[in-house]
């Protein structure tokens, strides 16, 4: 694939190259392996709890407050970065850094530094990400930057699933090779965690190969353009109902997703390997299921309903998944439960599938790796909210009945969804800006 250095032109693109499309492909692959480390640590989160003996509250912590709040909110410089200055070399070193933080977390020798180094790892994730919404409209044309955004984020998904799906295999793996290698007298989570963290290596030699895009401006773009606070304040109705409308349906999904192998273990009994393999099943699925029918209803009722469509689209889908999420609690059997988070899984999914393009059409050029990197952010402290209300739920009022406490916390938040969906349907405003 060849390579170009990053420059600002005024001539849109207007076509797509096929070294466009691979670097579309190989940043959701990079995006899916870093994102598989969610997964695997779900997975591997009672080895973790026993490791360090900490509580659900604790854990809750790890997955909301390092994992995604601390995260979210450093990757907001670096975004900056990126809007000024080459995406491909930051992207280069995001992912040198994610790996190094990863092997670093697996050595962990207390709570403590371990917390550190997945927070420290979290931010190369969450910086990842809104540089490559900004890179895509860049590698190909409108005609299908739709269809690379839902493409980027199923290869996410594909990511993410396997880390559930292969967590359990290679943690049973990695306890049949005591001994074994260099790494062989840590415990089997660590090796498991630090057996990911070398994945990152052939991450980086493909990265030297993608393209580094020009980047679009419009001749009519304001001269406020390249100001955030600006921006947000000529749009503040908007961006309020957007936030709000993905911050609900944010806290419910990382109420359940970090934490729910680790409730069906604690009240089922199940065993890890095969929840591993079922979550793993449900979250490709969920994905994969839900990028049609978000790409049927931008194509056809975009044009019926106008900015109405999208809104719609995701209340609808938040309000089939609020009994989903309300039924774990009384869930007779694994299986029932299992059926009831893939539900869940799916309709949320759907919600959230255009989102991305929703944000690259309120965001002006000049702006959109910082509008990407601050909405993370915003919603990173919705999502970090999650597992801290479903861990605390179940450490001080429901004495560790995880199951019950997912479910508390993850109905109410929905209701913020609807709310800010229905008047977004209302008074629909028309896109700030359009790439």
């Amino acid at each position: 694939m060849q390579s170009a250095i990053a420059m600002t032109t005024d001539r849109p693109v207007t076509g797509t190259s096929r070294a466009g499309i691979a670097t579309v492909l190989f940043l959701g692959l990079t995006c899916g392996v870093q994102m598989s480390d969610r997964g695997l640590q779900s997975i591997l989160s009672p080895a973790i709890r026993a490791s360090f003996d900490v509580g659900d509250a604790v854990m809750g912590a790890l997955h909301g407050i390092a994992g995604i709040l601390i995260a979210s909110a450093l990757a907001i410089p670096l975004a900056r970065l990126a809007d000024r200055h080459s995406r491909k070399r930051i992207l280069l070193a995001l992912i040198a850094a994610w790996t190094l933080l990863t092997l670093l977390g697996a050595l962990a020798p207390n709570f403590a530094l371990f917390f550190a180094g997945r927070a420290a790892a979290g931010i190369t994730e969450f910086a990842m990400i809104p540089i490559v919404y900004s890179l895509i409209p860049d590698l190909v044309g409108e005609r299908l930057r739709v269809a690379a955004n839902l493409s980027f984020a199923a290869l996410m998904a594909l990511g993410a699933s396997a880390g559930f799906y292969l967590g359990g295999d290679l943690l049973a793996l990695m306890g049949s090779l005591e001994g074994v290698g260099w790494l062989g007298h840590l415990e089997p989570w660590r090796r498991t965690m630090a057996l990911l963290a070398l994945g990152g290596l052939p991450l980086m030699a493909l990265g030297a190969l993608t393209l580094d895009p020009p980047r679009q401006t419009s001749a009519s773009a304001a001269p406020g353009a390249a100001s955030l606070p600006g921006f947000v304040r000529e749009h503040l109705r908007q961006v309020l109902l957007f936030v709000g409308a993905a911050g609900g349906i944010a806290i419910a999904v990382q109420a359940l997703v970090p934490m729910i192998a680790m409730a069906l273990e604690r009240r089922y009994a199940a065993d890890l390997g095969s929840v591993g393999h079922t979550l793993g099943i449900l979250t490709f699925a969920g994905t994969m299921l839900s990028l049609p029918v978000a790409w049927i209803v931008d194509r056809t009722l975009r044009g019926r309903l106008g900015p109405r469509a999208r809104p719609a689209l995701m209340g609808t889908a938040t309000a089939l998944a609020v009994p989903c999420a309300a039924l774990l609690a009384f869930a007779p059997t694994t299986s029932a439960a299992l059926a009831l988070t893939g539900a869940f899984l799916l309709t949320t999914c759907i919600a959230n599938a255009l989102i991305p393009t929703m944000l690259q059409d309120l965001a002006p050029v000049a702006l959109r790796a910082r509008a990407f990197a601050a909405y993370s952010f915003l919603i990173a402290a919705f999502c970090a909210v999650g597992p801290l209300l479903a861990g605390g739920i179940s450490q001080f009022l429901l004495a560790d009945d995880l199951l019950s406490a997912i479910a508390l916390a993850a109905v109410p938040p929905m209701a913020l969804t609807l709310v800010c969906t229905a008047l977004w349907c209302l008074r629909p405003d028309a896109p700030a800006h359009a790439s």
